[in-house]
């Protein structure tokens, strides 16, 4: 199944994300950027794409992450395979995805960490624009895991 319609992040969207304007007002949590990661059409791009944004990432010297995918399919090898990088790297992630980890195409140890966003039943594709996308009580809940994980950690 490609990105419909329901899945499509807008212009709106990216300027009201809910993940940036909530962790840019909390006090607590310094927001240190956005990293936005394209999906390669062959493999072996997509191994390096994920491996050179865990990079980035260890580089920040982050104490959490948000990972999030709009995708299906294809898009979860190289988002599966950030995951685990990441994970690997020690560093508390909530990874968030249009559908459950068990419909990845690939899996590895740290996909329990999946945390799916879908609205629809049975994650199909309404056609609604942007109804299958982060919303604010998503985003919530993803940046309330994270505390806990960086804090356990």
């Amino acid at each position: 199944m490609g990105l419909g319609s329901s899945m499509k992040e807008t212009t709106l969207h990216h300027y009201r994300d809910p993940f940036v304007e909530l962790l840019a007002e909390d006090a607590e949590i310094d927001l240190r950027g956005v990293i936005i990661m394209g999906s390669a059409d062959d493999t072996p791009k997509k191994m390096l794409a994920s491996r050179r944004t865990a990079q980035l990432i260890r580089s920040l010297a982050v104490d959490g992450a948000i990972l999030s995918c709009n995708g299906f399919g294809n898009n979860h090898v190289d988002y599966a395979n950030l995951i685990n990088e990441v994970g690997t790297a020690q560093i508390p992630f909530v990874a968030m995805s249009v559908c459950e980890a068990a419909d990845f195409v690939v899996k590895n140890n740290y996909l329990t960490e999946v945390l799916p966003f879908y609205k629809s039943p049975k994650a199909s594709e309404t056609g609604i624009l942007a109804q299958n996308t982060v919303t604010l009580l998503d985003a919530q809940k993803a940046i309330a895991r994270l505390r806990l994980k960086m804090r356990h950690s």
